[in-house]
Order: C-alpha cells, then structure tokens, then sequence
C-alpha cells in the first residue's frame, strides 16, 4: 500500500468522489465471478493490467507511474448482495464494477487505444460485459461528431415534422445497376425520402459505386421534380479505409449527395475520417446491424448494444444509424431498441443529436408504434416490405406515407386503410404479421 505521502493516488482504486472525473473514463462492467474469488482483488488486478502493469510487480512500475497512469476502481457491487454469508449452492457471484481509466493514457481522443483500454486483455477473463462508457468533456472535445445530425438532415429535406422514411433496395445485391436505378426512381416517386443501398453491396465489379451513383440520382432528380421532395441516395462506399475515402470523394464529384457504411467493418476511425473530412460535406448513414451482434448478443460477453450501436456510432460522426427494430424479422429486445435511440439523441455535449433507423422486417403496421415508442425524430427503415407490395415499390412506398400520416392524426391504420388503397392492400397482404 501507497505511503501518505501519496495520499493513495497510486493505488488502483478510489472513492467514486475521491478522484477528478474530467481526467477519467468510467467503464462500467458485468462480471460473474466463482463464488469463492476476490471480487474486490480481481478488480484492481484488472485495472493495473489495463494501465501500468502486468500480473507480476515490475520494478520501474513505481508509485510515481501509478499516481499518474494507474486505472481505479471505484466502485464494486454485488446483485444479489450478500452480507452475512454466501449459501453453499451459490457457485457464481455477479457484480456490477467500475474502473476509472485516466484519459492522459489514451494518445488523444481516439477509437483504437479506447478500446484497448476499457475492452483489452481483461475481456478474455470469463463472464465480463462492458456494459458503459461515461466520458468527460474534455475527452470527447476531440471528437466533432455528425456535420448534419437530426436538424441538419431535415433541413436538406425540408421535413420538419414527421418522421423520415428510407427503403433499402431489395434484393440486396444485383447487377446491372439499372435494376436499383429504376427501383429508386419508383419509391422516391412513392414518397421515400431516402434511398439506402443493402450493406451487401457496395462496390462490385458488376456494379461500380461510380456508375451506381450517376444512374441513381439521374432517377432521384426525375423523381422529385415530379413529387416535388427531394430525396437523399445513401450510396454503400464499405471498402479498405483508404478506399473508403477515395469512393466518398468520387461520390461527391459525380453529383452523389449521402454516404453509407458499414461501420464496423470498415471501422468507427474511417467513418470519423469521412464525418469530420470539410470536403465530404453530405449526410453519412452508418449501418450498425451487420457485425455488432458478435459483440453485443451474448448477455454475458462483449459489449453492450447501446454502446457499440448508438453511443459510439454518434460520437464517431455518423448523422443515421441503421439497427434492428423488434416488430420484425430481427430478434431484438424492445427496451434495447428504446435505450440505442436515447443514445442518440439524448444531449451529449457538443455532439450533434442523430437519428436512429429501426429496421429490418418493418410493414406499415409497424409504423404506428415506432412512432409511439421513439416519437417523429426517426427514419423508418422498409425494404422488402415496400418492394414487395402487390402493386409495385412506388404503392409500397406510398402506403409507408400513408401509414405516418395517419399515425400523425391519430386515424387507425385499418380505419386509414379504408380511404387509402395502397396502405389497404398492404394491410392486407401482411395481415398475419403482428406486432410482439
């Protein structure tokens, strides 16, 4: 133990008030332990080994290191607690821990040392989930997050009061790109305010995002001139980082006006790149479905969903994040989808409020209770259940508006349904499909 004359500043725990918390990141873990370990001693060895240290003391770890660069605890509790014993079937205990990791270790603000900190070695030590990161200001000043966010995307659009509605092109991948050309041109007739590539197809020898880009918005511009919206095309750019770059800034020159990614694939440092890069000055929509879920969907492993697919996303400067919605065809929990998009648009500092996407199996059903869950800051994420409408994508699309504007007025859909063919047939065609 630390002398007083270091008034314990070097040893690896500390007060939840006993330390400054603008120069600390606070990590907040699940851990389930065996019953018979130190709960409180295998913490702090988690901490020195996420900071100054190793398993074994080494002698130029002196307490003049650890003052400055030792990680603390600063918080372990159990749930259930016990106080008096532990009963003898109890083979596992669970605790909720927090170690405060000093931001001066962490080279700047940046992705890859903060997850080699607060996810590091300590992950692969049995039952632990990072459940949390809490950042102080002055850390996340590094950080510019989304150029557009929620009010800048809808004032590119001139929607101020409902929510938006996006169609991924179904089928996902194809060639030629003529095919999703003529399909964009029928749902941005319908009513779609954005059209999103599938995260599968990005840029293929059968379909260069160059070539992509220009078909696209020549059917986009068709379109709203007789719609009389306009209408965003978030072209898939998902490559090598450097790549990731090079398509945005082609994108750009041949008239492109959005961007995708899919961010964890391709890294939330290369979608920061695009977001705070001044001459890619176009809405970025990052799509958090594919990979995340290897890290988020064991309940006792990886990170949490609302971390790895709201918070981070939005700090590294996304403007959309595409995630799962419950009602569909994505195993989900309803809570988790509410918390991601409290995430997103709850105040962070300077960071600009983005808007969550739910989709995935979503049927103008749903729409009333997407709106009733996470209000008309959203963008309502349809694919095949818009191209799949009887009478065509362009009726599919129409339905989705007829399904928000009668959700706006309070009408009920069936009621809705009545006076409007296209949501009619779509209620019908999906009749079976219930919310749950």
């Amino acid at each position: 133990m630390a002398g007083s004359e270091y008034e314990y500043l070097d040893v690896p725990e500390a007060l939840p008030e006993g330390f400054d918390p603008e120069e600390y990141i606070i990590a907040t873990y699940y851990m389930c332990l065996p019953a018979g370990l130190d709960a409180y001693g295998l913490a702090q060895m988690a901490a020195v080994e996420q900071s100054t240290g190793t398993w074994t003391p080494v002698p130029k770890e002196t307490p003049e290191v650890r003052k400055k660069h030792v990680a603390r605890v600063i918080g372990v509790y159990e749930a259930p607690s016990y106080q008096w014993s532990v009963p003898k079937d109890v083979e596992e205990r669970q605790y909720i821990v927090q170690i405060a990791f000093p931001i001066v270790n962490l080279c700047g603000s940046q992705f890859p040392m903060l997850f080699a900190t607060v996810a590091g070695n300590l992950m692969a030590g049995g039952k632990i989930k990072l459940l949390d990161l809490a950042f102080p200001k002055k850390y996340l000043e590094g950080f510019k997050g989304a150029k557009f966010g929620i009010e800048g995307v809808r004032k590119i659009l001139g929607v101020k009061d409902r929510p938006l509605l996006n169609n991924m092109i179904k089928p996902c991948v194809y060639s030629p790109p003529e095919i999703g050309a003529e399909l964009a041109y029928e749902v941005a007739a319908g009513g779609v305010d954005i059209i999103k590539d599938d995260e599968l197809l990005a840029d293929m020898e059968l379909n260069k995002v160059e070539d992509r880009v220009v078909k696209f918005m020549e059917a986009i511009d068709k379109a709203d001139e007789e719609k009389g919206e306009k209408t965003l095309y978030t072209i898939n750019i998902t490559d090598r980082p450097s790549r990731v770059i090079e398509l945005a800034e082609k994108v750009i020159e041949l008239g492109g006006n959005a961007l995708m990614v899919d961010a964890l694939p391709i890294g939330l440092e290369t979608l920061r790149d695009l977001a705070e890069d001044p001459s890619i000055n176009v809405p970025i929509l990052a799509h958090l479905p594919d990979f995340t879920g290897a890290l988020y969907m064991a309940p006792e492993y990886g990170l949490s969903s609302h971390l790895i697919i709201g918070k981070l996303p939005r700090i590294a400067g996304a403007d959309i994040v595409v995630y799962p919605a419950p009602y569909g065809k994505a195993p989900f929990l309803r809570e988790s989808y509410i918390r991601i998009a409290r995430e997103l648009r709850y105040p962070l500092y300077h960071i600009k409020k983005v808007f969550p996407m739910p989709s995935g199996g979503i049927i103008p059903r749903h729409v009333p209770q997407l709106m009733l869950d996470l209000g008309v800051d959203i963008v309502i994420g349809v694919g095949g259940g818009m191209h799949a409408h009887p009478e065509g994508p362009r009726a599919g699309a129409m339905a989705f508006r007829q399904a928000i504007d009668a959700a706006l007025k309070g009408i009920p859909l069936e009621e809705a349904g009545k006076e409007h063919k296209e949501l009619g047939i779509a209620i019908g065609t999906w009749e079976s499909t219930k919310i749950v």
